[in-house]
């Protein structure tokens, strides 16, 4: 995907600690940086302060991470996410990971597919997802902006 197919950007800095002795960012980082990601979607969304009392618990069933560029050490990257599906008990949403620059354009490093499955954290099986999760996220996805 275009940086320009997500609504939901958050930038920051990698640290030292995430690099491994070959100067990159040492390859179970990623999950890491999907997990930031998803955490900050979640809350731009606003799922958790529209809905505190629905049971909202997931257990990530599927990870896939395509690795096509390394990251440096302080270096500025970008996450970015968005979901792809929804299905009776799980979702399957994408996480890239970006350079980020001043100018916009795509500097695709990394992305993370994940497949996280919505449980009864009583019993850890799956439960089907609330009504409301299609529409919620589908409506913050779609406020996706036009390129100037």
């Amino acid at each position: 995907m275009s940086k320009t197919d997500f609504a939901f950007h958050h930038p920051f800095r990698v640290r030292w600690s995430e690099t491994d002795a070959q100067g990159v960012v040492f390859n179970a980082r990623y999950l890491d940086y999907a997990d930031i990601a998803i955490t900050e979607y979640w809350r731009a969304v606003g799922i958790r302060q529209r809905y505190p009392d629905d049971p909202f618990e997931f257990h990530v069933k599927k990870a896939t991470v395509t690795w096509y560029a390394p990251i440096k050490p302080d270096e500025m990257i970008e996450v970015m996410a968005r979901t792809l599906a929804t299905g009776r008990t799980s979702m399957t949403q994408i996480v890239e990971i970006h350079g980020a620059n001043d100018s916009g354009a795509d500097d695709l490093r990394a992305e993370v597919e994940l497949v996280s499955v919505h449980v009864d954290l009583a019993t850890h099986r799956p439960v089907p997802l609330p009504v409301w999760v299609e529409s919620e996220f589908s409506a913050f996805d779609a406020q996706v902006k036009e390129p100037a």
